[in-house]
Order: C-alpha cells, then structure tokens, then sequence
C-alpha cells in the first residue's frame, strides 16, 4: 500500500508548525487542529462531521441543536407543526443583520433553501422532502412537505439550516468570502487557504456571547504533527484517529473528552453488482463479515476503546439491537463456504480505497483477514482532499469508512434511502421501503418495532461489514474545555470554554 501523500502531509504540516507561534496564556484565541479544509464556504457545499465548525463560525442555523440533543431557538425563535406534520411554520428572529449589511428575514430563508436544493451540495437529500418554502411575513416561514420528516428539525440545525444572506447567493465570491450572520467572520488577510482559517468574533452579534474573540483551524492531516502540535500548545484541541495517538496523548497530561459517535468498517455502495458482481452477491457480502475479527482489531488498534459491531446503529437509536453486536462473529470456515457457495471458491479481487487519515496498521491487518480467506483486497490510495468525492463518483463497489450514528430517519437516509447521501448506486430495496415508510410515519411503539426490524434486515443483506464503535480520541489541552456533541463527530463551537 503506497503512502506517497502522507509523507507529503507530514512535510506541508512540519513547515505550518514552525511558522505558527505557540499560544499566548492570556489569550481568548481558540486553535482547532483539524484534518480537513472546506471545499467551499457556500453553505450549500457544507459537509457535517468534522468540517461542520467552519461554518458554525461564520452561519447561523434555524435550529440550534444542544450538546445533549434537544433543540433550541437560533434563527428561528419559535417553530410549529401542523396536524398532518407536513406544514412547518417557522418565526423568525428580527434582529439579525449578515456581514454584507443587509438584514435577515424570511425572503433569506427562502432563498437559502432554493439555493440549498439547485446547487446538488453533499447534504443535499436532506431538504428532498420539501415541496415549497414561502416567506407569510418577513418574521415568518412556511415549510411545507411532501412526506412526514422525523428528522427534519435535526436537519435544520446542520447543513440545510445555515442561512446565508440572499443577495450573496448568485456571487461566485461565496466560495472563499461566507455572508453569513454566524458569531464570527472570515478574516481573508490572516488565513493561508489549505493550513490555516482565522476567524474574528462580531461585536455586534446577536446572539450567544461566545467566549473567544478569535478561532483558528489549523489543517493538520498528518496525526503525529497534530499530536505535537497539541503538546506543544500551537492548538488547543485535536481529534486523533488512532487509540495510540489518544493513549499518548493521555500519558502527555492532555484532557480526554470521551463519545462513541462513529462507527468504523466496510461499506458496500454495489449492492447490485455493477461494477464488481462479488460485491452484488449477499454471501460474499456476509463472508466478508466472517472473516473479520472485530474483537481483536479493537484491542490491537483501538486499546479497547469502543464496541466491536455488526450493525451500524447506535445506542441511542430506536433501531438499536443489543444482539446484533455480535451477528457476525469471527468464523473464517464460514467465510470460506459462503465464497464457494457463491462461486468463489478460488478467491476474488477487491479494490478499496483509503486515504491518509486511516491508520495503516488496521488496514493492513483488514487485508490479512480477507486474504486468510481467500479475498485478495489492493487498497487505492486517494488523496485527503478527492476523498470525499471519489466515493459519491460511483467509480467505487466499497470502501473502508468511519461514518457518524445518527437518529433512525437520518440514519435511513445517510445510508438507505435511495436518495441517501451514501447509497452512491440509488440503491432500491423493497422491505427497506416498507420498512422506512413504517418508521416515517407509524406511531412510537411501531416505530421502534420497524427501526429494529429494518436493522436486523440490514445486517442479514450485510449491506455493511462494520468493525466497530469507537471512542472519539478527543482531546483538548489545559486551558481549555469542551462538551461533547451528541451524534456529531467534532464539538460544535458553542461548546468550547476556556478552563477557569
């Protein structure tokens, strides 16, 4: 496996780092050490995950979504279903002004939602549901839809929810200069496009009095030099993507700030077969799943640090099955068979792609696993910064991933729905659809009942082999703290306070 890029990274990010001065102690700077840049600061490109806390900084949302999950006022001060929970009426604020001057009201957020859905960002099936956004006032939103949405508010707290000044919208200069009503602005004189992003605060703002005048993102691909860079204070909080990195971490006296959010392992986009039948094959697909020892990769590269899986729900979910956990346990015979049931008693090909922010050793250990049972799988380098596209291109059968446990409805459609951001074939299954009409609109009880049902269906199709829960290696320093997010890999930046 060629890591070309990463000694590249590791450069780019050395040079970052004697350039940067550490920390002052009386500063009311924040220094995020992240792994990724924004492609574009036009919110209709944002990406959630790690990349959501740029355009925190810079855009409101509708919705603001509390560290534990509940919903609070932001933009929209109050909001109200009608009885067919297909008429959403929104009150907005009156008092928000954008960085262009012009002040926020409802035509802002009808325009934000036309240009959400036509510019086709990433996030973009989470307005699928909306029929017609119309301005009743300048204080007030109606949002009608075509289906009942359970996860619709949560949608309005994330991607779809950012609000950027109407009259920016049709400029191409959005791309690298956000209008938006956020607590922060971009100072272009200050920022290195691709290793650093300084933000200053409004002293106008209207909303929360967030502690830090200035936030820094430092774009550190590279985990050893984030490592360092956290030791040495040129940051102040950093994400690892190893338990190695966190454990040294830990042992440097730096903070650990513990959530199982992300769950790590194999997806497989072909489900039909279409660029690699094995992939389209349900036994391969299961095969595969035997052959992995969830268990031993956890305490070999994760320190033990999480929940070996077999289903991609998470804990808090309705669909969430204690026993599928352990559906698949490590059954290489049974892998074997499975192959040679579906013809491939001779072993087949795979190609899967990676990129620098997975750690080498596991994906090694993978690859010895799949070939133990005669499963020859070549990992195709990417770089960081095409990843992300490459895997929405449809050129791709599979890949190794982490991916976020959201709610059931976001869940179906992160990963399920045709439409769903990470079914890149649209892929159609009939009892996924049932299944998901159940859960949309059915009561509590049959909810739960059709979340637990979809989940043990996904896991007998092995639409996914998951490795296993993991526990965010976040970490901040001693002068800082944070809360962590519900169901969000990356702390929101409202979360962050200096430690008194």
């Amino acid at each position: 496996m060629q890591r070309r890029n990463f000694i590249v990274s590791s450069v780019a990010a050395a040079v970052l780092l004697v350039a940067a001065p550490a920390l002052a102690q009386e500063s009311s700077r924040l220094v995020i050490g992240t792994t990724v840049e924004p492609r574009s600061f036009d919110p209709a490109q944002a990406q959630e995950g790690t990349q959501i806390p740029y355009y925190q900084a810079v855009y409101d949302t509708l919705i603001l979504r509390e560290p534990d999950g509940s919903l609070a006022p932001m933009l929209a001060s109050a909001w109200e279903y009608d009885e067919t929970l297909l008429k959403l009426t929104l009150t907005l604020r009156d008092d928000v002004t954008f960085t262009d001057g012009t002040t926020f009201d409802a035509d802002d957020v009808v325009a934000s939602f036309a240009h959400f859905a036509e510019a086709n960002g990433p996030q973009v099936n989470t307005v699928a549901s909306v029929k017609e956004v119309t301005a009743v006032s300048p204080t007030e939103v109606l949002i009608e839809l075509n289906e009942p949405d359970p996860a619709f508010l949560i949608y309005l707290t994330n991607a779809a929810g950012f609000i950027a000044s109407s009259e920016s919208l049709a400029s191409d200069s959005l791309i690298t200069t956000p209008v938006g009503s956020g607590p922060y602005t971009l100072d272009a004189s200050s920022t290195m496009i691709g290793s650093r992003y300084h933000f200053v605060k409004k002293d106008d703002y209207w909303g929360r009095d967030l502690p830090y005048d200035e936030i820094d993102f430092m774009v550190l691909p590279d985990e050893t030099a984030r490592l360092n860079a956290l030791r040495s204070g040129q940051i102040n909080t950093a994400i690892f993507g190893s338990a190695a990195s966190g454990d040294e971490a830990e042992r440097a006296g730096l903070t650990r700030v513990p959530i199982e959010v992300d769950w790590h392992g194999l997806t497989f986009f072909d489900r039909a077969g279409t660029l690699n039948p094995a992939v389209g094959d349900v036994r391969v697909r299961q095969a595969i799943n035997y052959a992995l020892n969830r268990q031993l990769l956890l305490e070999s590269f994760e320190l033990g640090q999480g929940t070996a899986t077999s289903q991609i729900w998470g804990k808090s979910s309705l669909g969430y099955v204690p026993e599928l956990d352990t559906a698949y346990a490590y059954d290489p015979d049974k892998a074997r068979a499975l192959l040679a049931e579906a013809g491939y008693a001779n072993g087949l090909d795979l190609t899967i792609p990676v990129t620098t922010i997975f750690d080498d050793a596991t994906l090694v250990a993978v690859q010895q696993m799949l070939l133990d049972v005669g499963i020859n799988a070549e990992y195709q380098e990417v770089p960081l910064s095409d990843f992300f596209g490459e895997l929405r291109s449809g050129n791709q059968a599979m890949t190794y991933m982490w991916f976020f446990q959201p709610t059931d409805w976001q869940l179906i459609n992160q990963f399920l729905a045709p439409t769903a951001t990470w079914n890149v074939f649209d892929y159609a299954d009939e009892t996924v659809a049932a299944l998901s009409e159940r859960i949309q609109t059915g009561a509590d009880e049959d909810r739960a009942a059709a979340a637990q049902e979809l989940n043990r269906y996904i896991v007998d199709q092995a639409w996914f082999a998951p490795l296993y829960r993991v526990v965010k290696q976040n970490f901040v320093d001693d002068k800082t703290t944070v809360v962590p997010q519900v169901e969000q890999s990356a702390p929101s930046i409202y979360n962050y306070a200096p430690k008194n």
